[in-house]
C-alpha cells in the first residue's frame, strides 16, 4: 500500500473509531509502527489535527473539524470523478447535481494552473451517449486500476498505448492504438482508438482491457471521430447543465 493509500485509511480509521492506537494502524494498512509514525507526522504537516493521548487506555485522535488544508489529487483521480458523475448524469441518475457540480468545481479549482490544463486536455477526449437497449451486459466485468494513470500518459502525451483485449468470445489478443476518445454509453465504458493496423477506429469495452501500457517513444496526431448523433463530448453535457467546471 503506498503512502497515499495509507493516509487515506488512516483518515478514514480515526473518523470511523474516535480513537486507535499505532499498533492497530499499522496492522490495518500493513505496515510498521515506524511507517505509521511517520505518516501521522505527514498528514499533520497536511492539515490535520491529530492528538495523542498518553498512558493506559490512550491512543490517537483525530479532531472531528479537521480536515486537509492541501488539495493534493493527482488528474486522474480529478478526471475519475468528473466522468463518474457525467456518466450519472447522463444515465439520468445523479441526484443532488448541483452541489456535486459545486463540490467538483471546487476541487478544480484548487489544482495548480499546469494540471488544470492536463485536465482540460483530457476532458476534451470525453464523450457521453446511451447504451443500446438490446445490448448484453451480462458479462461486463471491473476495469483495471491502471487504467486511467496509463491514459493520463497516452492522451496528453499522445503516445500510442499497448494493452491486452479479451473480446466477447473471450480471445485474448494483444493490441496497440492510437488513444483518440473515451466513450461512456453507461454502464459501459469503451477507449476509442485508431488501429494503424487495421487503418480504422476501433472501440474497446474497458472492462475487457488489462495490463495497460502508454509507449512513450511514439507519438501521434489528433483525428476527427465519428460517433453517432446521440453521443456528444462531455463540454456539451456541461453547457446544458448551466455548469462551468474549469475557471
Amino acid at each position: 500500500m503506498n503512502a497515499r493509500l495509507r493516509h487515506d485509511v488512516i483518515v478514514r480509521t480515526l473518523r470511523r473509531n474516535g480513537t486507535s492506537t499505532i499498533d492497530a494502524l499499522a496492522e490495518e494498512v500493513g505496515a510498521s509502527r515506524r511507517t505509521v509514525l511517520r505518516d501521522i507526522s505527514a498528514l499533520r504537516d497536511a492539515g490535520y489535527v491529530i492528538h495523542s493521548d498518553v498512558g493506559r487506555g490512550g491512543g490517537l485522535q483525530l479532531d472531528p473539524q479537521s480536515v486537509q488544508t492541501s488539495a493534493k489529487l493527482t488528474v486522474p483521480e480529478v478526471f475519475a470523478l468528473l466522468i463518474s458523475v457525467a456518466a450519472m448524469r447522463a444515465a439520468g441518475n445523479l441526484p443532488f447535481s448541483e452541489l456535486a457540480d459545486a463540490g467538483l468545481a471546487r476541487i478544480e479549482k484548487a489544482l495548480p494552473s499546469d494540471k488544470v490544463k492536463d485536465l482540460r486536455s483530457f476532458l476534451d477526449c470525453l464523450h457521453i451517449g446511451k447504451v443500446s437497449p438490446l445490448q448484453d451486459l451480462s458479462d461486463m466485468g471491473r476495469m483495471d486500476p491502471d487504467l486511467l494513470p496509463a491514459f493520463e500518459r497516452a492522451f496528453l502525451g499522445r503516445h500510442l498505448i499497448r494493452f491486452e483485449y479479451r473480446d466477447a468470445k473471450g480471445r485474448k489478443t494483444r493490441r496497440e492504438v492510437e488513444p483518440q476518445a473515451m466513450l461512456i454509453l453507461p454502464p459501459l465504458w469503451y477507449l476509442v482508438g485508431w488501429d494503424p493496423t487495421r487503418d480504422d477506429f476501433r472501440h474497446f469495452r474497458m472492462d475487457r482491457i488489462s495490463n495497460p501500457e502508454a509507449m512513450d517513444d511514439t507519438a501521434f496526431r489528433r483525428r476527427h471521430v465519428p460517433f453517432e448523433d446521440d453521443v456528444c463530448p462531455y463540454s456539451a453535457l456541461q453547457s446544458e447543465a448551466s455548469t462551468r467546471p474549469l475557471a
